[in-house]
């Protein structure tokens, strides 16, 4: 019955690891000992929190965040597979009934004119990003800069952060940035479709994210869930908490991000420390 309803997993996981799950590795007195399967936390864990409402709308109107980027009620939304059933859960079932109650107003709306000065220095500043990777001309391709995008932040911004390493990150992420500015590929042209130079402008977004990110982790003195800094831990090895923090971007992404906090006072619950023992 499993390999029957989970067959595949079981293949997805040999041509992985190269290692048969369903296996029998080893038998002692009589005792069958079998591969077991190495399931653990990833990087999916720098994601999940933002506040929404019933409806699945953020604070700003008409903005909606679905699956594992909002709060939600699903507790275990950080959890893989049951982080797909979230997004699936909002996707098919819930914004389909909720995007239209916002947008049922909106056709008294009148069309935007996009005969307007910042329409016009939006189309230029595009134009000239668009412009500026073309002309690159280098040897690395998107693909290649995203994968060692990917390696900086498993290596060094992952499940469990110290100081030495995210500093490391942030240096080595100001080199990529600058490797991605000199040393860019793309092939083809502006003309008709281009799907690298849309990775490409996708990249640019997930270096300034993963910049982010190393910041904010660098500069919160404490560990919040699977945002892990070994400095900030109880005696029992579990995170500590201590404030909340957001960030400005400043317009470009050489200028650092401005640091934003506010203290928490809580009312109606008690604060504790997650505690996985019990």
């Amino acid at each position: 019955m499993i390999r029957q309803r989970y067959g595949n997993l079981f293949d997805m996981y040999e041509e992985i690891t190269d290692v048969n799950p369903g296996e029998l590795a080893n038998e002692i007195n009589g005792v069958k000992y079998y591969n077991p399967m190495m399931i653990y936390p990833a990087i999916h864990y720098t994601m999940g929190g933002i506040w929404v409402d019933y409806e699945l709308q953020t604070s700003i109107k008409g903005l909606f965040a679905i699956g594992e980027c909002n709060f939600s009620d699903h507790g275990a939304n950080r959890l893989g597979a049951s982080a797909l059933m979230q997004g699936l859960a909002d996707g098919y079932f819930v914004l389909p009934y909720t995007i239209q109650n916002y947008l049922s107003d909106q056709i008294t709306v009148p069309h935007f004119s996009t005969d307007t000065p910042e329409f016009d220095e939006a189309e230029k500043r595009v134009q000239a990003n668009l412009d500026h990777l073309m002309s690159i001309h280098g040897k690395r391709s998107v693909d290649s800069i995203h994968k060692e995008l990917g390696n900086v932040m498993w290596d060094y911004v992952g499940m469990a952060r110290t100081k030495e390493s995210l500093e490391t990150a942030l240096k080595k992420l100001k080199e990529l940035r600058k490797e991605f500015e000199t040393n860019l590929f793309i092939p083809g042209t502006q003309e008709g479709m281009n799907i690298e130079l849309d990775k490409a402008f996708r990249l640019r977004d997930f270096i300034t994210m993963g910049e982010l990110i190393a910041y904010d982790a660098l500069n919160r003195h404490e560990s919040c869930g699977g945002h892990f800094r070994e400095e900030h831990q109880t005696e029992e090895g579990e995170a500590k908490r201590d404030d909340v923090a957001c960030w400005k971007y400043n317009g470009n992404d050489e200028t650092a991000p401005t640091l934003i906090k506010e203290p928490l006072h809580y009312e109606a619950i008690k604060v504790q420390t997650r505690n996985y023992k019990s």
